[in-house]
């Protein structure tokens, strides 16, 4: 054949239609799998419920063991979330090992643009619950608040503050603001306690009944020491003012007001009985400095 003459029967061959595109993507949906996918996410909805509250039982029941529950609960739920979604994304879509490969890489482009806020508190709750800069049951304080952490999720951390209201805090934020764990992990936690006598009582035995006081409390943790500090402190008026602090633990962080109102209770009855003077509170709780 000439070199100039084109064949006319010469076909042009076309892409299929089945990569990556919306095209394939619609042609690897499976209709058929929704009702199983639907009961997917029920089963594990329930199931996550009934889990938290397995785990909050044996919490309240072992109380020994309480933290660590309560951590292999927020775990468990994690991963059933987890395996939730990858499940029903395979049901709802067959798709070969490159597609999928090609796939995963356009929505990870995708959601990253969209939904940056809600990828980076999913990584920032996978990252606290590997790295535990606080666990569920520490008692942390961040952003002005103080209070218990009742539930790590995929998206937000609950804390429940001293007086009983709810926080709810992207985890996101955990990832570049300081966060301060009382008890790291662990049931004690350290209470300070300070009394204020005015500079002519009797300071050592002021220091003596706050001592007997914190040994008498039912909340004290023996298993570690605890220190009952004397130091001079100035008004704002520039009166001088005795503080006496008492660093002590409490065997369970849930009782940290109950233990710090018994000790409390405690001193402020005695110093009434020994006629140990208190300053005026008028003057001295306007402002005290170093």
């Amino acid at each position: 054949m000439p070199g100039g003459e084109k064949n006319l029967n010469q076909t042009v061959s076309l892409p299929e239609s089945g990569g990556t595109g919306s095209g394939g993507l619609l042609d690897a949906f499976n209709p058929d799998a929704i009702p199983y996918v639907l009961l997917i996410i029920i089963c594990t909805i329930l199931l996550v419920r009934l889990s938290n509250r397995m785990f909050q039982s044996l919490s309240e029941r072992i109380d020994r063991h309480r933290l660590v529950l309560k951590q292999t609960g927020t775990l468990f739920s994690f991963a059933a979330y987890v395996i939730a979604i990858v499940w029903a994304f395979t049901s709802l879509f067959t798709l070969s090992s490159e597609a999928l490969l090609a796939l995963s890489g356009t929505i990870a482009v995708t959601a990253g643009f969209a939904l940056k806020d809600v990828a980076a508190s999913f990584l920032a709750g996978i990252t606290i619950l590997t790295n535990k800069p606080f666990q569920v049951g520490d008692r942390i304080t961040f952003g002005g608040f103080y209070g218990e952490v009742k539930e790590i999720g995929l998206r937000t951390v609950r804390i429940v503050t001293l007086d009983d209201n709810l926080v709810t805090i992207p985890t996101n934020k955990f990832l570049t603001d300081a966060v301060a764990s009382a008890n790291a992990g662990a049931l004690d936690c350290m209470v300070v306690m300070k009394f204020y006598i005015s500079p002519d009582a009797d300071h050592s035995r002021a220091k003596e009944i706050v001592r007997e006081a914190v040994l008498a409390s039912k909340y004290l943790y023996l298993g570690k020491p605890f220190n009952v500090l004397l130091s001079t402190l100035l008004t704002q008026q520039g009166q001088t003012v005795i503080e006496i602090t008492a660093k002590a633990y409490v065997y369970d962080a849930r009782f940290e007001k109950a233990f710090s109102s018994d000790v409390t209770d405690r001193v402020l009855s005695a110093f009434r009985e020994e006629g140990v003077s208190l300053p005026c509170l008028s003057e001295h709780t306007q402002g005290i400095k170093q």
